[in-house]
């Protein structure tokens, strides 16, 4: 969540509440809800957390090798 304000304890207290994301991948914890000020990334004292995607992985299941042996001839 992004905000021109600095965010209130409510505010806090609910992000807190939404939990955590635990990645399968690198087995760390990221908050589900993070509050950021404008400002705060401007100045370059906040950034958003989350799991580097770029190792792949984890968005789409592989899919299953067929075994082509098994086929019969057409002609």
């Amino acid at each position: 969540f992004l905000t021109l304000a600095e965010p209130t304890k409510p505010m806090m207290t609910e992000a807190t509440k939404a939990g955590f994301y635990e990645s399968p991948l690198i087995k760390k914890s990221f908050p589900k809800l993070q509050i950021l000020t404008v400002q705060g990334l401007l100045e370059g004292k906040q950034q958003a957390l989350y799991p580097d995607l770029g190792r792949g992985g984890l968005t789409f299941k592989k899919a299953q090798t067929e075994d082509t042996t098994k086929q019969n001839k057409l002609f």
